[in-house]
């Protein structure tokens, strides 16, 4: 029992049906300092809920007279504050994404471990009683404070996530909407857009703020480390264990786990990577005992994983558990109008860290760095930037010595690039092609191509555009955005991702 009772005890709302599990909660929860009623049914439960205002309903996912989870969908169509915990059967893995999908702030599996319980429902209490913080404005070049104050903590995470592009703020938005619930997420992003810190402003505008991030990088480890990486090794268990030692999961406790380039991940690793996930504990390498573990899953991934999973590469049951909410970070070819932003956050940082004085950026500077495809993103174009401070005699910045036609001409970067504000659009140096003829108006040229490429594979996949998306190896939103952007007309109805 926690020795912690709360200065304003919440008020919590129990439903379940069986008498000996309802009573166990409730002795649970009152030993713990909360009011507590408690219902057995649905109707019970939405009459108290018409009564009361709660902070945390913790409901069993199935009852005599419906689902638990239609009580989630009521209390999120009238935009009401409860935070809402679903007790699921062993093994439902199914059941608990559905219900974090509807809203669920976490989920327990039966049998519930006590233990458990009260630090998910302690979680839940505290993150009811935080005060939401509205979100900053987009912000026109970003300066982010260095954590003055821990409740600017996450608008500074945010604020990493430079640009004011309609792109990168839908990703900020999306953050916000999402970082406070326990729901998995999976950052899907091509290398260099910035996965990273889109997971650290999720976990900074989470009611896990407090404790540990621990990244890992899926890629990096030896296959046969993996298990003793990830679930942590006792003294004993092999030669030179001298020790324990604890693993990823144990090290997360409170926090946030982040698995960066989960694709790369094998197989072997998948299935017990899930059954960790899933029961919420695990064992270490050598250990007789499982452990509980609480921790938030992050992923991250430049891999199309949907057609990893189809390729055989990637467990469908793992895919669909990571993938309760996707973010996708767009390429900067999308957001080029973020490169003079981008620009002054990154020299503000390299010349800080350099002890360099800070340069001027001339707009026909920015407008010879516009020519580059930048096929590696931020990371890329952080690169150019730091070599170019060493190089340059200081005052202005210059690019004179740098080559910034790539040797290859990617083809995605040249579709689409916006307009830098104050900045002409940079044009293609001429090339010897065996077409003489050049558009007159080279953005609706490559509209046309693009348009017959979206329409013929809709076509061939029966305007299936999931099966469409990953034929082309787009996402869901990037084709969703090209067929409108293009004005494609689509019969409805016969995607069920539509």
């Amino acid at each position: 029992m926690s020795n912690h009772v709360p200065a304003s005890p919440a008020h919590i709302l129990v439903v379940d049906d069986e008498p000996d599990l309802r009573t166990l909660y409730e002795l649970t929860l009152l030993r713990e300092g909360y009011h507590v009623d408690v219902a057995e049914t649905l109707a019970d439960a939405w009459k108290h809920l018409q009564d009361h205002r709660y902070q945390v309903l913790i409901t069993d996912m199935r009852l005599p007279d419906g689902l638990g989870i239609e009580l989630l969908q009521r209390l999120r169509a009238q935009q009401r504050g409860e935070r809402c915990v679903v007790i699921t059967a062993y093994g439902s893995a199914e059941n608990a994404v559905e219900s974090l999908k509807a809203g669920a702030f976490d989920y327990l599996t039966k049998p519930v471990d006590l233990k458990q319980f009260r630090t998910v429902i302690a979680s839940a209490v505290q993150d009811a009683l935080t005060p939401r913080v509205a979100p900053p404005p987009p912000p026109a070049a970003v300066t982010a404070p260095r954590m003055a104050a821990q409740p600017l903590a996450g608008e500074a995470a945010l604020q990493r996530l430079v640009g004011s592009s309609p792109a990168i703020r839908q990703v900020r938005e999306r953050i916000l909407k999402v970082a406070r619930n326990m729901a998995p997420v999976l950052i899907c992003g091509e290398s260099g857009t910035g996965k990273e810190l889109t997971a650290l402003a999720l976990h900074a505008n989470s009611h896990r703020a407090g404790g540990p991030i621990v990244a890992v990088n899926c890629s990096a480890i030896p296959e046969n480390l993996l298990e003793t990486e990830f679930f942590g090794v006792r003294k004993g268990a092999y030669t030179g264990a001298n020790q324990d030692r604890d693993g990823y999961f144990q090290a997360a406790r409170g926090g946030t786990l982040f698995l960066d380039e989960i694709g790369d991940l094998p197989l072997s690793m998948q299935s017990k990577l899930l059954r960790a996930i899933q029961e919420r504990c695990v064992r270490p390498v050598g250990g007789t005992q499982e452990e509980t573990v609480d921790v938030r899953i992050v992923s991250a991934t430049h891999k199309h994983l949907a057609r990893e999973v189809q390729e055989g590469r990637f467990r469908q049951d793992l895919y669909y558990r990571l993938n309760v909410i996707e973010i996708d970070i767009p390429p900067l070819r999308e957001r080029r109008e973020d490169l003079p932003a981008l620009c002054d956050a990154l020299l503000k940082r390299i010349s800080q860290e350099s002890g360099l004085p800070l340069p001027r950026l001339p707009p026909e500077t920015l407008a010879q760095l516009a020519k580059h495809p930048l096929t590696g993103n931020v990371r890329e174009l952080e690169n150019l930037l730091h070599r170019a401070m060493a190089l340059s005699d200081g005052g202005e910045l210059s690019f004179d010595s740098l080559d910034t036609t790539p040797a290859i001409l990617d083809p995605a970067a040249l579709d689409l690039a916006p307009t830098i504000p104050g900045v002409l659009p940079p044009s293609l140096a001429p090339t010897s092609l065996e077409h003489p003829e050049l558009p007159a108006d080279l953005q609706g040229h490559l509209d046309r191509q693009e348009r017959e490429i979206l329409v013929k594979a809709l076509q061939e996949t029966g305007f299936n555009r999931t099966a469409a998306a990953a034929k082309l190896g787009l996402s869901l939103r990037q084709i969703r955005y090209r067929i409108a952007r293009l004005n494609i007309d689509t019969p409805q109805g016969n995607d069920p991702g539509a």
